[in-house]
């Protein structure tokens, strides 16, 4: 009645749900409990970090980053005001593939069989490429992703998918942390991974190479998955006029978002960025 006392009168509400007008104007002039005044002081803060997340988080997440931020709530409690508020974070949409294999290439094995786990960054890594759609044309996205830290080390962008471009994404995360021996790679089948030029860069960082089975997505979960949630919680949403626009956002959402704020389940519900250098902190301490 509260919440619609401006579409209809209060009298005809009453008599539409058998309450006296003096019992409803009564409750009106109560003042709120403890309990509701709690439940209204935390509807902002959640609303704040939905909104900062670009309507991706569910409501775990949210709960994470709130307790974070040191308020103590209950997940239960922070599912049931999202509901009351309607926030709903955005859905995920199949992505496209693009590997072509190569039935000429050399034979590599899968080193990883689906354990993408690791106990230091840099010792297994994992990547693919993706197709952003734009105005202009397409542009491509290829990754190197770290499963120690689930971030984002190397990353390479152009309007065609040849081997550099991969070629280009291994050299960025090289730049960013130094190999320990015996470093993996792993990859789908993809021509551009089975190449003899991407060979040769692995090659050079002393890093062997692994990939999936042809058609198998779940060989290659963890890239996937990070595909997945670029298009659902950016890409998906967004139209991007230029090949330029379209670069500055994903930089942007890899950079600025994904690697140094978004929260990560794998993690404990931290952001990549912070377990990485929670890593090499503890090593220049020891």
């Amino acid at each position: 009645m509260l919440a619609e006392k401006a579409n209809f009168e209060i009298i005809m509400m009453c008599r539409l749900l058998g309450v006296s007008k003096s019992g409803y104007y009564d409750w009106e002039k109560r003042p709120m409990s403890a309990t509701e005044q709690r439940r209204e002081a935390l509807k902002p803060l959640i609303d704040f970090v939905f909104a900062e997340s670009g309507r991706t988080y569910g409501y775990r997440r949210i709960h994470a980053e709130l307790r974070r931020a040191g308020v103590e709530v209950d997940d239960e409690l922070v599912r049931k005001l999202m509901r009351q508020m309607r926030l709903v974070p955005v859905q995920v949409k199949r992505r496209r593939g693009l590997t072509i294999a190569d039935k000429n290439a050399a034979p590599v094995p899968d080193l990883v069989r689906r354990d993408f786990s690791a106990e230091m960054p840099g010792q297994k890594m994992i990547g693919d490429i993706t197709q952003i759609d734009t105005g202009e044309g397409a542009l491509f996205l290829a990754t190197v992703i770290d499963c120690f830290s689930k971030s984002v080390i190397g990353w390479a962008l152009d309007v065609r998918y040849p081997a550099s471009l991969v070629c280009a994404a291994i050299d960025m995360a090289a730049a960013r942390i130094e190999m320990p021996d015996g470093a993996i790679f792993h990859s789908d089948r993809g021509s551009q991974y089975t190449s003899i030029e991407f060979g040769e860069i692995l090659g050079k960082y002393s890093i062997r190479q692994s990939v999936g089975r042809t058609g198998s997505c779940f060989d290659n979960a963890m890239a996937e998955s990070f595909f997945g949630k670029l298009k659902t919680e950016m890409v998906h949403h967004r139209t991007f006029a230029t090949r330029a626009e379209a670069r500055r956002e994903v930089i942007k959402f890899i950079e600025g978002f994904y690697n140094r704020r978004r929260l990560h389940s794998g993690l404990g519900y931290r952001p990549p960025s912070e377990v990485l250098e929670e890593w090499f902190d503890n090593r220049i301490a020891a």
